[in-house]
C-alpha cells in the first residue's frame, strides 16, 4: 500500500505554546507533512523555522490588519475553508479554535482532529469569556458583540465537527465536551512532554514557580497573592494582558521574568522548574502541559482539581490539589505540601507516561489502523 500522503492544520503559529507543541510532535511523527496555519509569526516561532509552514490568505494582511482575525474568527473559518488540500490522503487538524473547517474534496480523505478543546469561548466557558474577554481596553466591544456573532459561530464549528472522522482529545476532561457539544466519540492521546529537557536536582530551592500568560483564566494572580501573603518566593514566568495589574498587586518575595517566554526550549525556565520547590497551577486547563513539565523536573504540583490536572495529578503523591478558585484555597494547598516529602525521582518517573515517544507511537498508531 502507497504511504499515505498527510497534511497538518494549525489553527495559528504566532507564539509558542502547548498547542504549538503538540503540532512539532505530530510533524515529528511525519515529518514530510507541511503544516498549514491561517498566520505565521516566524520570528516568535524559532522551532518551526525550517518547516514547510503554509499560510492562508489572512496572512497576507498588511501587517496592521493581519491580527484582526483576532477579533473576527468568521475569517479564520473562510481561511481554512478556501485552503486547497485535495493532494492529501490524511489530514492532521490541531485544534483548539476554526483549523477543522478545513473542507474534504474527495469521498477517501481522512480527517484526524487533534482536539485541545472545543472552542472555549463558544462552548464550555462561554460566561467566564463574556464577564472578561481578555482584550483590556476593547473588553466592552467583544462583550456587546459576542452575542450577536457567537450562535452563528458556534453552528459552524458543530458542523464542521461533524465532518471530522477520527476525534482525538488531549485529556478525560475534553473527551466529555467532544461528546456533550459535538455528540462525537473520541480517543484520548495526552499531549507530548519532554522529559529527557529536564534533569530534577535532589536538593530543592526555596521558591516556587507560576508559567502561562497573564490573561484571565489562567488565574496567575490567585499565585501570586497566596505567595505575597505567605511571604513566600516565587518566580512568575509569562506575559500578557495583566502583566501590569500582577506587579501591581505582588509583594517584595516575587519575582517576574518576560524574556523570550513561550520558547519551549528556554534554558531559564528549565533550570528554574528542575530546582523548584513547587509548580503553582490555579487554572482550569483542557490539559495543562507544564504540569507534567514540572513532575518531569521534580517539582510537585499544586494545582486547582478541575480540567486536565485530573489526568496529571494523584493528590498527596504527586502534588496538592485545592478545591476553589480563591487566594485562601491557594494558601492551604501550598502549606499542606510544605508537610508532603516529594522525591523528585518518584516525580519524575510519573511524568514519563507523557513522554513524547509515547504521543508520536500513539498518533502513528491511529494513522496506520486507517490505511
Amino acid at each position: 500500500m502507497a504511504t499515505p500522503k498527510i497534511a497538518i492544520v494549525a489553527d495559528w503559529l504566532t507564539n509558542m505554546g502547548g498547542a504549538e507543541l503538540v503540532v512539532l510532535a505530530i510533524h515529528e511523527a511525519f515529518p514530510d507533512a507541511p503544516i498549514y496555519t491561517s498566520t505565521f509569526v516566524p520570528e516568535n516561532m524559532p522551532k518551526f523555522k525550517n518547516l514547510d509552514i503554509r499560510t492562508t490568505y489572512l496572512q497576507n494582511l498588511p501587517k496592521p490588519f493581519r491580527k484582526l482575525h483576532k477579533f473576527f474568527p468568521i475569517l479564520r473559518v473562510n481561511a481554512f475553508k478556501k485552503l486547497d488540500l485535495s493532494k492529501f490522503d490524511i489530514i492532521i487538524s490541531s485544534s483548539s479554535a476554526e483549523s477543522k473547517q478545513i473542507q474534504k474534496t474527495r469521498p477517501d480523505q481522512v480527517h484526524i482532529c487533534y482536539c485541545h478543546t472545543p472552542i472555549r469561548y463558544y462552548w464550555s466557558h462561554y460566561n467566564e469569556y463574556r464577564k472578561d474577554p481578555g482584550f483590556g481596553k476593547l473588553n466592552w466591544l467583544i462583550r456587546l458583540a459576542m452575542p450577536l456573532t457567537i450562535p452563528t459561530l458556534k453552528k459552524l464549528d458543530y458542523k464542521a465537527a461533524q465532518k471530522v472522522d477520527v476525534f482525538i482529545a488531549n485529556s478525560s476532561e475534553v473527551q466529555k465536551r467532544i461528546k456533550k457539544y459535538y455528540g462525537k466519540p473520541s480517543t484520548i492521546i495526552h499531549p507530548p512532554v519532554d522529559v529527557e529537557r529536564f534533569m530534577p536536582a535532589r536538593v530543592r530551592g526555596d521558591y516556587y514557580v507560576a508559567i502561562g500568560r497573564q490573561v484571565p483564566y489562567k488565574r496567575i494572580d490567585l499565585a501570586v497573592a497566596a505567595a505575597t501573603k505567605l511571604g513566600i518566593n516565587l518566580r512568575v514566568y509569562g506575559n500578557g494582558s495583566q502583566h501590569q495589574r500582577l506587579v501591581a498587586m505582588a509583594g517584595p518575595t516575587v519575582q517576574f521574568f518576560t524574556d523570550r517566554f513561550g520558547d519551549a526550549s528556554d534554558d531559564a525556565v528549565t533550570e528554574s522548574l528542575n530546582k523548584a520547590k513547587g509548580y503553582i497551577f490555579p487554572a482550569e486547563e483542557d490539559f495543562g502541559i507544564v504540569q507534567a513539565e514540572a513532575l518531569a523536573a521534580g517539582a510537585p504540583v499544586i494545582a486547582y482539581d478541575k480540567g486536565g490536572a485530573l489526568d496529571i495529578v494523584q493528590d498527596g503523591e504527586s502534588g496538592v490539589f485545592f478545591h476553589t478558585q480563591t487566594v485562601n484555597a491557594v494558601m492551604d494547598a501550598i502549606k499542606r505540601s510544605q508537610q508532603i516529602d516529594f522525591l523528585p525521582g518518584n516525580l519524575r518517573r510519573k511524568a514519563k507516561r507523557f513522554d513524547k515517544s509515547l504521543f508520536i507511537t500513539k498518533i502513528r498508531k491511529i494513522v496506520d489502523n486507517i490505511n
